[in-house]
């Protein structure tokens, strides 16, 4: 074992999982901070106008981005029981399988996205004082899809096998380079709502570079080389099974909040504004609760691969109650500091209003969506990725685009917009549950079956 690498599959437990998620939930955060800095530059130093062209973008960047993070799921699991499994030849044929579908994946996601930015923010009923800067702002950003692209599927390789601490530091050294490319592009060149994405997609480039530099450098034998790059047709399917529903889950999930999104920009530029600065501050807290989604999947595949189904259902119970008690957490600092933390992205006194009832709105229980996330990787992790993505759809997205077209279009308020954030997240996350119960064990014996050929 290299000191980076983590096997869950042995030793200490709980000591292990926050090992492993702590560093998931800072490379997260900081993640997070490309957007955020975008956010408070522009809205500071270019004004709600800006910051709403910025905002309007928010649901079709992240369904793109929810795409790529959900095909990755698959590496993270395939590689994860071949690391649990100590298989070294599925281990290399997996990432050099995954870094091909990333190039070329990432590379179709940037054509769609340049070209139809237009259309869709039109199709969302993008206010027309905020479209063009919307527009450019888009296509900018979409530039840099490969290079998101091989960065998620290259973080995804190394928490497989338990590095979560590397991705951590790259994304740290693309984050000071990004608020500083900010402020240079926005404060110095004027460039406004063009600064902010060419900042953001120079400083994903350095996240890539460190990444596969690091691949490549590896000892172990998830270490990158091109003269291996190829598709390796055994590897593919397992991804493509094991990512496409959830990528698909991603998707539609992300559909649901561009329809929101689109209700939200029914009420004008303020509330896109204020809605965008708490979206912005729901981001953080979700990324903190939705840490252990990531750990949950890996320390369930490494299991099944050890073949330890009881060490399996530790994961889930300890996972369970970590997430319980990070999201209720998370829920309250939010709902006291609300205000302050609306401030940073705007001075404006409506916008703080309109960002601070949106906090109100979903802070109380914000731990069922930490739930929800996670109980969906515990049975991703077990194999079973195309069950939580049907659950996910029905529960979160096809009730979500309900409530918008019957209780919303009778009640057109933006409390029965926002509270379809907390009721989807509890009746998904409930319903997660009921399908591990129900198929744990034969998840078990399904996984013996395999090892047993």
């Amino acid at each position: 074992m290299k000191s980076h690498e983590i096997d869950m599959s042995t030793g200490s437990l709980l000591p292990k999982l926050f090992m492993f998620s702590i560093p998931v939930m800072l490379s997260g955060l900081l993640q997070l901070l490309f957007n955020a800095a975008d956010l408070v530059v522009v809205g500071k130093f270019a004004g709600s106008i800006a910051l709403a062209q910025v905002g309007a973008t928010t649901a079709i960047i992240n369904l793109i981005i929810n795409l790529l993070v959900g095909l990755a799921i698959g590496t993270n699991v395939t590689l994860a029981r071949y690391f649990g499994a100590k298989d070294e030849r599925g281990i290399s044929e997996t990432v050099h399988t995954t870094m091909v579908l990333a190039v070329v994946g990432g590379t179709l996601i940037g054509v769609i996205g340049v070209a139809f930015a237009r259309p869709l923010l039109t199709m969302m009923g993008t206010p027309e004082d905020i479209l063009d800067g919307a527009v450019l702002y888009m296509r900018i950003v979409f530039v840099g899809a490969p290079v998101s692209a091989v960065y998620n599927y290259g973080a995804a390789i190394l928490r497989a096998v338990g590095d979560t601490r590397r991705p951590m530091y790259f994304l740290m050294a693309a984050g000071i380079l990004n608020v500083l490319l900010n402020l240079f592009f926005v404060i110095v060149c004027k460039l406004a709502v063009a600064g902010v994405a060419i900042a953001t997609t120079l400083s994903q480039a350095l996240s890539m570079v460190l990444v596969v530099r690091c691949l490549m450098k590896s000892e172990g034998f998830y270490r990158l080389e091109v003269k291996k790059l190829r598709i390796y047709k055994d590897k593919l399917f397992q991804l493509l099974r094991l990512g496409i529903p959830a990528g698909l889950q991603g998707c539609v999930f992300s559909f649901s909040n561009v329809i929101i999104q689109s209700s939200i920009n029914t009420f004008g530029s303020a509330v896109i504004s204020g809605n965008t600065a708490a979206a912005s501050i729901d981001g953080f807290m979700f990324c903190t609760v939705d840490s252990f989604n990531q750990t949950a999947t890996s320390a369930i595949s490494q299991n099944m691969g050890a073949r330890d189904y009881k060490r399996a259902e530790k994961v889930v119970l300890y996972c369970t109650i970590i997430t319980t008690l990070m999201g209720a957490a998370v829920g309250l600092i939010a709902t006291i500091f609300r205000q302050p933390l609306i401030s940073i992205y705007s001075g404006e006194a409506e916008v703080i209003e309109h960002g601070v009832y949106r906090l109100l709105v979903l802070c109380p229980i914000y731990f069922t969506a930490g739930l929800m996330n996670m109980m969906g990787g515990v049975n991703r992790g077990l194999g079973y990725s195309m069950l939580p993505t049907i659950v996910s759809l029905i529960g979160a997205c096809a009730f979500r685009i309900i409530w918008i077209y019957t209780v919303f279009a009778a009640v057109p308020t933006l409390f029965m917009l926002y509270i379809s954030y907390p009721i989807t997240w509890t009746i998904t996350a409930a319903a997660h549950y009921v399908c591990y119960f129900a198929i744990r064990k034969k998840a078990y014996a399904r996984n013996e079956a395999i090892y047993a050929q």
